[in-house]
This record gives structure tokens, sequence and C-alpha cells, in this order.
């Protein structure tokens, strides 16, 4: 049934991919948004979302909350839009609507030579991080999760090799492996830290316990390099803004568990930011 499943669900995204090309860019991130206000909630339980948002104090009200669930709908559908031109972004000057916050920091790492741990989460729209990091000259490495639909998956990871960061490493015991050899030749490596992951610890995120990725932490402990949190947002329909913040560096006998939290806390302060442009349909707090 799965497959069936997942078989339908590839027939529809790629139906929407062909309209989205033959209508152009901003039409197709406004259809996006119509989209994902319409159908996004099929896919995730709103009441779920609605959990996150009061467990995370996000959000005044039920209604306050509402709006941000509708909007964040919205910015989801916008984003699935753009997949079909971020080749675009990447060769055209479509790449003009990002605005660059902190690139001399990003000039600072390549001048170095040494690799450092990029760190962000889901945010709006999150591809373009690792596209313009590579973009800059900076040898990078992407770590990333394969989509569940194995129909789906092909293309999409396609798109993220060719045309937003080369070396893309699949989570997991072997992408570990793979992170810490690209790392010793000198690739600095790019992860989003806002999922529940099973290997990690259990850490506060936004005063709840959530399981958190330690990699940043291990390799803080056994490199002694630079974190650089890095966030995007969309500022306009169509225009956004991409922040590269001062490299983080911590002391010895910082343990794994207070860097891992440390680094929750930037994430949580990304998220107060734009709440309604992170995905809170992530079961986080599982």
């Amino acid at each position: 049934m799965k497959v069936i499943k997942h078989f339908f669900e590839f027939i529809f995204i790629i139906i929407f991919f062909l309209i989205f090309k033959i209508i152009g860019y901003k039409y197709s991130t406004n259809f996006g948004e119509f989209i994902g206000k319409k159908i996004g909630p099929f896919f995730r339980s709103n009441k779920k979302i609605q959990q996150n948002l009061t467990n995370s104090n996000i959000g005044n009200s039920n209604k306050d909350r509402e709006i941000i669930i509708e909007n964040m709908w919205g910015n989801y559908g916008r984003i699935f839009a753009e997949y079909m031109f971020i080749k675009k972004y990447r060769e055209t000057n479509l790449y003009q609507n990002i605005e660059i916050i902190g690139q001399n920091i990003l000039e600072q790492i390549k001048d170095n030579k040494k690799p450092v741990i990029f760190i962000s989460g889901h945010f709006n729209n999150f591809e373009f991080m690792a596209m313009h990091i590579e973009r800059s000259g900076i040898d990078l490495a992407a770590i990333y999760r394969p989509l569940n639909n194995k129909f789906l998956n092909p293309i999409m990871e396609k798109i993220r090799k060719n045309y937003i960061c080369e070396k893309q490493i699949k989570k997991g015991i072997s992408g570990t492996k793979k992170i810490l050899r690209h790392f010793k030749e000198g690739t600095s490596i790019a992860l989003m830290i806002d999922q529940r992951v099973s290997e990690g610890i259990s850490c506060n995120f936004f005063n709840k316990k959530a399981f958190t990725t330690t990699i940043p932490a291990q390799f803080v402990k056994k490199f002694n390099c630079k974190v650089v949190p890095i966030y995007i947002e969309r500022i306009k329909l169509h225009q956004f803004r991409l922040e590269i913040f001062k490299p983080l560096e911590f002391s010895e006998d910082e343990s794994i568990e207070k860097i891992t939290l440390n680094l929750n806390t930037v994430i949580e302060k990304m998220i107060e930011k734009n709440p309604d442009q992170w995905i809170w349909s992530h079961d986080r707090w599982k």
C-alpha cells in the first residue's frame, strides 16, 4: 500500500512541477503558496502543529497560532514551487533576489582554508544556504535525509547535487564516516540540527527535552573547529535575506551536552524571529 501511495504522490508532484515550469517563477510561487495552504493540512495534522507551538510558547493565543500555521503552509508551498527554479537561482539573475549579510565571514573561512561546521534549520528557503556557501567558493559537503518516497527521491537528489551542493551525504552511520573523511580532507560540513534524531542526546529545545544531533559538538571536541550559524528568511514574496553569523568557538572544558544545548539555543532564536518560516510539522519532541 505504501508503494502505491508513494507512486501517486510522485505523479501528483510531477504534474505540479510541470505546471510550475509552464507558468513561470512568480506565478508558480504564488500558486505554490495557495497549494500549501489548501493541501498541506491533509499531510500533517494541524492539531500536532498547534501542540508544538503551544509547547514552545510561540504565539499568544490559538488565533495567533492559526495564523502562524497558515503562513507556514504557504511558505512550505512556495519552497515546493521554487525547486523547479533552483537552477535559475544558481545560474541566472534570479540570484539577485537573495540579500547576503556576512559575506566577509565566508571569505575569511575560504582564505583560512580550515573547515568549519555550518549549522541551521529548515527555514525559508533552506536549500539556498548550502547553495550560497558552495557558490562562494567554499569546499562543502551537505548532510541530508533521503525522502521516504523512493520515486521522488532520485529527482530531488539530482537537483541538490547539480545545483545546490555537489557533495551530498546521506544521514546514517555510513554518512558519518564520510563526514569525518571529508572534514579531514578540508571540506566544511553543513547540516540541519533542528530535526529529531535517534542517535543524538536528549537536550532542551524550547525548555522541553528533544533528541538532538551531537555531530557539531563531537567535531568541536575532536578538531577544535568553529561552528558557523547561518539563517535565511523570506522578506518579500520573492526575495530573501541570508545571514552568516560570526563563528562560535568553545573552550576545551565544555562538554558535548553543553555545546549541543548552546546550539539549540541558537536555533531557538532563529525560529522566534520568524516562527511562520520554520516547519513546525516535524515531530520534534516525540
